[in-house]
């Protein structure tokens, strides 16, 4: 039974799939015969990209902060393959900029696209998921959804809440046999750091000195350690593992950042300890 399991052919959806991860896991899973259902602001993109037959993809054109779109999104993948097994929350975006810098609708925006987009799409899975009790969910948060970065709140408010959604949502679903893993990559060689995936706030406040990191993060692209055929590879031997983590660091360096960042933390609860648990009632 285990094995009839692990070579049946999956039913994915995933967002975001016309570049980076997206893009590299879409190509992955068609290679290996499983169905896609590839979400993008525009189908061609991700049907331009894709050289193998096309078969078994089902390239949609889905606006994520549109809860209309991606319930329609749901429906045509379930109408075309007949189920759903695996949903990626892999679309998002990042804008450079201190928070005095930002507009209130800069914040909005990447919110809407980084949470609310994962939000609606699992909302409008969950129904089909419950009543067949099995499916596996897969959010892309980031090393930035466990630390804050400077100029990029945003993002990392964003990252911050795509972790504690994918926490409770694991406590609610696993009842109903369903997997869910929050991934949080380090700095893999996507275009992530490209024109269109990591913005500039309109306004600049050079105190802030946001031109440093813009510079850094220039000159990382293209220069990152961690290969996103890897990472997706990993993401697909997972949906065959029985007991899936519900958080996994993706990357050595985002290993490091995060055990510097507990270490950190750890040592500072223990600095203030005597103020924390000073403030029950028998403390007088």
């Amino acid at each position: 039974m285990i094995q009839e399991n692990k070579n049946k052919k999956k039913v994915w959806f995933v967002t975001g799939a016309s570049k980076g991860l997206g893009l590299a896991l879409v190509k992955l899973l068609l290679q290996k015969g499983d169905k896609v259902a590839a979400t993008s602001r525009n189908a061609t993109d991700i049907e331009n990209k894709i050289s193998a037959t096309k078969e078994n993809l089902l390239a949609l054109t889905v606006d994520i902060t549109n809860e209309e779109s991606v319930n329609s999104a749901i429906d045509k993948t379930i109408e075309k393959f007949g189920g759903l097994d695996v949903i990626v929350n892999n679309a998002g975006y990042g804008i450079l900029g201190s928070i005095e810098a930002l507009t209130g609708q800069e914040f909005r925006d990447c919110m809407s696209v980084n949470v609310f987009g994962a939000f609606n799409v699992i909302h409008a899975a969950m129904p089909y998921l419950r009543k067949q009790k099995s499916g596996y969910i897969f959010n892309i948060s980031s090393v930035a959804g466990y630390k804050g970065f400077s100029n990029s709140s945003s993002y990392a408010s964003s990252k911050f809440a795509m972790i504690g959604l994918s926490e409770a949502l694991a406590e609610e679903v696993k009842e109903f046999g369903i997997n869910v893993t929050v991934v949080a990559p380090g700095y893999f060689r996507t275009s992530f750091l490209e024109e269109g995936s990591f913005l500039m706030a309109k306004n600049r406040i050079a105190e802030y000195n946001v031109e440093e990191r813009e510079t850094a993060l220039k000159q990382m692209n293209g220069n990152q350690q961690g290969d996103p055929d890897k990472l997706v590879a990993a993401l697909v031997k997972l949906t065959e593992e029985p007991n899936p983590p519900v958080h996994l660091l993706m990357g050595p360096d985002a290993w490091q950042m995060l055990a510097d960042k507990r270490k950190a933390e750890q040592e500072e609860f223990d600095t203030w300890k005597h103020v924390t648990i000073s403030t029950n009632f028998d403390n007088l």
